[in-house]
């Protein structure tokens, strides 16, 4: 299992970054529509999605959100 930091880009020029456990990249980009659903009350459409850091999800492994 990894921990994925993806960059968001959306339509409006707005990014945003969003933090997903999974197995693979694929996956990890299937879970980050799921998040954007869940998170926006209108889903905004995406202009590009890109991994900026991915680590093995390991007790005390995390990142930094600034």
């Amino acid at each position: 299992m990894y921990m994925y930091k993806l960059e968001v880009e959306l339509k409006e020029e707005q990014k945003v970054h969003v933090i997903v456990l999974a197995e693979d990249d694929a996956q990890a980009f299937d879970f980050l529509e799921e998040q954007m659903v869940r998170h926006f009350i209108h889903t905004p459409e995406v202009a590009e999605a890109t991994i900026i850091e991915k680590k093995r999800a390991v007790k005390g492994a995390g990142y930094v959100v600034e």
